[in-house]
């Protein structure tokens, strides 16, 4: 057994990331800077946006692309896998969230179950690329231009995916990407939205900061109006400069964690090919997957409950992404979703079961998984 818990995820922080944040720490300006300037700039050069929009969470930034596209009332369709906050997001900006379901291979929003769903009602489209791996852009693509509707991509797994060659960030309306610690790069907690339409990029901005149309640093200074109105309904989600200088050192390391997650899978992979009572995950060939997670489905032989209870008895720190979030207890009480209605979720969801993924991890580590999960399995099963 390890001695040390391995966690499900984690970040990897070192000695320049730490400078960089130390030195905004000493400067005049640590929030809504000119740090959190550059790191927008950084973020759409990157994935080839015009437009960024720094926020203080993932969660904030979901908000504020919803809230941006100025809908009063209708519904907007999304997946129930995929961590609340995306339906949440709905919610918040008093709209209705309709769940399609998702396809058996990729996890990823069902395009077939999406055109399901559409009513007169329906305004936009939230997808989700689950893991990392990109979803069917083209045909998702393809509905909402048909039905003129928005696409709101959530990327908070997706950071550096590519789908046909093009970076995950350039194909919807907006795109929010999440900098949690356990995703790709971290700022702490953070998020952004990333767009061409410049108009949404001011609501968003304006949003952020709790309403006000002119930012502190265009009114700081000599000369500057000390004037501001207030155009929107918007909360205080403001992104601090050490954050962003925190963002931008790991921005510069983005490319090698992608590629050692894309070890990590592919050792995983090997190693577990022929275990029974398991399946592994898929990959399209059009797609570059970043591997925010690896997951496994178990077979139904096996029990995931006591799956998990040998595997963190072994100090690995397995998890579940995700519960349908129809099944917790605020959407129960206050919706009519029906399981039946999502029988690939259902499946999928009470099967599947994500083992440790971050760049820092070992070849060894990756070894005493491995070994983890096919003893955990026999001693269930013999």
């Amino acid at each position: 057994m390890r001695k040390k818990f391995l966690p499900y995820g984690l970040h990897w922080i070192d000695d320049a990331d730490i400078k960089e944040v130390t030195n905004v720490l000493k400067s005049d300006w640590i929030v809504m800077g000119p740090k959190v300037e550059e790191f927008e700039g950084a973020i759409c050069k990157y994935v080839g946006r015009k437009h960024g929009v720094a926020v203080n969470s993932g969660t904030s930034a979901l908000d504020i692309a919803v809230a941006s596209l100025g809908l009063e009332k209708g519904e907007i369709i999304t997946t129930p896998f995929t961590f609340v906050a995306t339906a949440n997001s709905i919610l918040f900006n008093n709209l209705k969230p309709v769940f399609a379901d998702i396809r058996k291979d990729t996890y990823n929003i069902d395009p077939n179950e999406i055109k399901k769903k559409i009513t007169k009602e329906t305004k936009a489209i939230v997808y989700v690329d689950f893991a990392g791996h990109p979803c069917d852009i083209k045909e998702i693509r393809e509905i909402a231009e048909e039905c003129d509707l928005y696409l709101i991509e959530d990327a908070a797994h997706a950071l550096g995916a590519k789908y046909n060659g093009k970076k995950v960030g350039a194909f919807a309306d907006i795109t929010m990407f999440s900098f949690h610690p356990v995703k790709h790069i971290t700022t702490g907690e953070g998020g952004m939205c990333v767009t061409n339409d410049e108009e949404l990029a001011r609501r968003m901005r304006i949003l952020r900061n709790q309403g006000v149309d002119i930012g502190a640093r265009e009114r700081f200074g000599p000369g500057a109006s000390w004037a501001y109105d207030v155009k929107f309904l918007g909360r205080n989600y403001r992104m601090t400069d050490f954050q962003a200088a925190l963002g931008l050192s790991q921005l510069k390391k983005l490319e090698g964690f992608i590629k050692r997650r894309q070890e990590l899978a592919s050792l995983y992979s090997e190693m577990l090919k022929n275990a029974p009572l398991i399946t592994l995950p898929r990959t399209k060939s059009n797609v570059r997957h970043t591997w925010h997670l690896y997951t496994i489905l178990l077979d139904k032989k096996v029990d995931r409950n006591k799956f998990i209870t040998a595997m963190r008895t072994k100090n690995i720190g397995v998890n579940v992404h995700y519960l349908p979030i129809y099944s917790f207890s605020y959407y129960r009480e206050n919706f009519a979703f029906k399981p039946k209605d999502f029988p690939v979720t259902e499946d999928i969801s009470s099967q599947i079961v994500t083992l440790p993924m971050f760049p820092k991890m070992s070849d060894d580590d990756v070894e005493n998984v491995g070994f983890a999960v096919k003893e955990s399995i026999r001693e269930q099963v013999r």
